[in-house]
Order: structure tokens, then sequence, then C-alpha cells
């Protein structure tokens, strides 16, 4: 295997657990068991008794119930349980693909997105999102990505890094599109249930009998240390495949991480909607943070998601975002590290502690702002 080196999980190795503040994180602020616990009553004591064995390894039945409820069919056959959210990109990688084949992925994007491909062999054809608006796709720009050897398109909404959801035309356009061509359509929606300002669409696994949903608790729900993924599709074949792949994973997933994700699924409204409140206020600080250092960034608010993709206007966001983490403590993510260029830095919103962050930032640009707090 000859995959290359991951550059985001890489920067964040560098400086994740160094920097003083990340204001790039793609997770938003967590909780402590009890709180998730608490939701509940009577789960602690259940923890408490969870025998520490081994799990089905597609998952609990408790488990894909709760997943499947998020999704139009309710059918926890389609759900297959994964170890966090990276893994189940692999494996529908290795199911789909061959040498020589192509696949058409919308960028910027998560890096395994195309790399896994690369690795294999494929070909990889970048769908780029017009980041001069706000990262949608061109749906023209298709047709002549797609040929004769292209097996599947991949693509994420709402989106990392830029918050771009996806409108329904567009997404159906895109259902449409793989459908006549007998395409796999993988969508990553880790970040549906974000929505702010955008509405909430289907999810594609109930809108196309060869899509696939990625899904995971550490977005939409804040809920990274559980390290719980899924997929969910109607297609046989390709469930079959990605579970015999996954034998040669994770196998299965945590007892405990499984208990805990099933409480948090059955009241996912109410996880996702703390996490939108958390993001709609630091949206309006980050408003007037920009606002007043339009000499320094390009700033459109995002209308979902958890990260914002602002262009830096003084050169390259590379150095500045190494000169920020070294002096200021504050880390944001450069967009080379996400093979998107040299002038935009990555933002996350998602976290408590963002007014002090933008406090630290604002004094490394040197004219605070009175609207951090």
């Amino acid at each position: 295997m000859s995959l290359r080196p991951f550059a985001l999980e890489r920067y964040f190795a560098q400086h994740e657990f160094s920097a003083r503040y990340v204001l790039c994180a793609s997770d938003p602020e967590t909780m402590p068991v009890r709180d998730l616990l608490a939701l509940e009553p009577g789960s602690a004591e259940r923890l408490a008794e969870l025998r520490l064995g081994y799990t089905q390894s597609r998952g609990g039945p408790e488990l894909r119930e709760a997943i499947a409820s998020l999704y139009e069919h309710r059918d926890p056959e389609r759900v297959l349980a994964h170890g966090g959210s990276e893994e189940p990109i692999f494996t529908f990688m290795h199911a789909v693909l061959r040498p020589g084949d192509r696949i058409v992925v919308q960028t910027p994007a998560y890096q395994s997105h195309y790399s896994v491909a690369e690795e294999i062999g494929a070909e990889v054809a970048r769908w780029e999102s017009d980041l001069s608006r706000e990262g949608a796709p061109d749906l023209d720009a298709l047709e002549a990505l797609a040929t004769p050897a292209t097996r599947a398109i991949l693509l994420t909404t709402p989106n990392n890094p830029t918050g771009y959801p996806f409108a329904r035309a567009e997404l159906d356009a895109v259902v449409a599109f793989a459908r006549a061509r007998g395409l796999y359509l993988f969508c990553d929606e880790v970040y549906r249930g974000t929505e702010r300002e955008a509405p909430r669409l289907p999810a594609v696994c109930d809108l196309y009998e060869r899509g696939v949903s990625l899904g995971g608790m550490s977005k939409a729900y804040g809920l990274a240390g559980l390290r719980v993924g899924w997929i969910c599709t109607s297609d046989r074949t390709l469930y079959e495949r990605m579970a015999a792949l996954k034998d040669y994973l994770t196998i299965c997933n945590s007892a405990p991480s499984e208990f805990l994700a099933a409480i948090a699924l059955r009241n996912a409204e109410a996880l996702s909607e703390r996490v939108r409140a958390i993001c709609a206020r630091n949206l309006d600080r980050l408003d007037a943070f920009f606002a007043e250092r339009g000499d320094l960034f390009e700033w459109k608010r995002p209308r979902a998601g958890t990260t914002a993709f602002p262009r830096y206007l003084r050169g390259s966001s590379a150095a500045f975002c190494e000169r920020l983490v070294r002096e200021a403590g504050v880390m944001l993510l450069p967009s080379a590290s996400i093979e998107a260029g040299d002038e935009r830095v990555r933002f996350g919103y998602g976290r408590e502690n963002l007014p002090e962050a933008l406090a630290a930032l604002e004094a490394f640009t040197g004219r605070p702002s009175t609207g951090s707090g």
C-alpha cells in the first residue's frame, strides 16, 4: 500500500495538542459522558452493567435501529456501522474501484476522498467547487468529467471546508446524472443536521438505489470521541462487499461507544440543535471580526456546517498560519493542507472557546475588535 501522507492530519498532529487555541476544528464542542447519559433515565445503570465483549460486526441492533431512524425508510438492514467515518470511505473505495477505474470527487475535500482511490490505481477527476459562489459546484462540468471508466461520484454536503449546502435541485441533478450512467453516488453527509440558513435535504440513500450516505457522531452531534460512523445504502451487493472488507479492519466497534452512540441518536435532534446554537452564536462573532478586517480577509457567512473558508488577502496563507500558531498559539488550517491553493484558511466555529481564540487572533493582527466577546 502506497498511500501518501494525509496532509491535514499531519498538520493537526503537529499543532492540535500544543496550540493554545484550535480555531480550525471541524468537530464542534463535545460533552461529558454524564450529560449524554442524563438524556435517558436509567442509562448510567445500564452502562455500568454492559458486558465488554465483541459487538456484531455490522453494528448491534440497538445502534443500527437508532441510525436507521435518521433516514426515510428506517431500515436497519441498510446500515453498516464502522469505526468512525474514515473507515467507510476506505471500505467503499476498495469495494467499488479497481486500477484504471475513474471516480469524480467534489473538491476541496477531505483527502481520503481521493487519496484512497489514487492508491488503488483509479483516476480521480476533481469536480472543483466555485469558491467565489460559496463553494457551489458547476453542474455543467460533470458531463466532461465522466467517462466510460467512471464508477462513482463522491460529494460532500454540507461541505467541509466551505460550508456550502447543495440546493435540492442540484442534488436531484447529480442523482439523475448518476442514475442515467449506473454510477454509485457516495455522499459524505457527516454535517447533515448542521443546516442553519438552508433546508436539510433528504439523504442520498433515500433518493437513489445506488446511493450511499456516510454519517458519523463527530460533526453534527459533537461526539467525536465515540469513534462511530456508518453508511446507509439499499445496494445489497455493495453492502456485502463493504461488510467483508471491514472484517480486515476494525471488525466491530467498541461496546461502550455503540451504547452511547445509540443514546445520542435517539436524541439526535436535541444534540444537533445544541451544535447549531453554538455555531450560530459564533458566526455572529465572526461576522463582526471580519467586518473590521476587510483588508485581511474576504468573508462570506456559511449557511451550514461547522467550518468556513475565507480568503486571506496578504499573500501566503500557509506562511500566515505558521506565524500565527508559532507566535500567538492560535491554530488555523491553511488551504494548502487540503490541496486548495495557498490563499485561504479554514476556520472552525463550533467550539465554546471561540471568543478567547478570536481575541488572541485579534491581538496578533494588531487591531482589537469589539465583536469578539
